[in-house]
């Protein structure tokens, strides 16, 4: 029988079990026969499977941490950034280049107090199913932009939706991705936690989704204070994501 290496074996585990759920609650896999879709022929490759990013929705540590993300870049209260600065708040900001765009200057002042900029592509589209040559344009061209901007370059990608495939996996690993960030825990409108998989419950290494969509009767930083909360009252706390992937 052949033997898969470790680090394979693992990055398929946690595809069929993580997935991903946003807002909608809906879960990534890969396509229906477990396969990507046939690359673009001006820029096909076969994916190398022994050196793909991992997939990961929760970190196993022993530490008694939990890990903010945030996605897109919609969300601009101008309190979001003295809560951040005031509570230390180690939190992870996927960017999406055309939502993100025109307030990059509020993104700067977040990652000034401590927040991480990382990739969340250039236009958000879904990337499943879509050829090579198409995601590692979305991939990398949010590399270079956020290079060019803040003056450095993100080793995390959050796929648009949670959709990705393993022509994602392999264009991401071409554009300098170590992991694919999704999460077992999502922040609603209302404030409320919901769960992709698992006991509906916080548990240390979870990667938490916060939405930063301006439908909602709650500001980001009314969200992000309840959340705060429900973290202390488990004995957690917010730790930083970069350090453990």
């Amino acid at each position: 029988m052949r033997r898969w290496p470790a680090a394979v074996v693992a990055c398929a585990g946690v595809i069929l079990l993580a997935g991903c759920a946003g807002a909608d609650g809906r879960r990534a896999e890969p396509d229906s026969r477990g396969r990507s879709p046939t690359p673009a022929s001006s820029h096909a490759r076969t994916p190398h499977r022994d050196s793909l990013p991992p997939v990961v929705d929760h970190v196993p540590t022993r530490d008694r941490v939990v890990f903010l993300t945030y996605d897109d870049g919609a969300g601009r209260d101008p309190r979001f950034a003295a809560l951040v600065r005031e509570r230390r708040l180690p939190v992870s900001l996927f960017l999406t280049d055309t939502v993100a765009g025109p307030g990059y200057g509020h993104f700067a002042r977040l990652r000034a107090v401590g927040a991480s900029i990382q990739n969340h592509t250039l236009n958000h589209p879904a990337l499943r199913g879509l050829p090579y040559a198409g995601q590692r344009a979305e991939i990398c061209g949010q590399q270079h932009g956020l290079r060019s901007r803040f003056g450095i370059r993100p080793h995390l990608l959050r796929p648009p939706h949670g959709t990705y495939d393993t022509t994602t996996l392999s264009a991401a690993a071409d554009c300098g991705i170590t992991a694919v960030v999704l999460w077992r825990a999502s922040l609603g409108a209302d404030g409320d936690l919901t769960y992709t998989r698992g006991a509906p419950a916080l548990r240390p290494g979870d990667i938490v989704s916060v939405p930063s969509d301006g439908f909602t009767p709650l500001t980001l930083t009314e969200r992000t204070a309840r959340l705060l909360r429900e973290i202390e009252e488990r004995g957690l706390r917010v730790g930083r994501l970069e350090d453990h992937l």
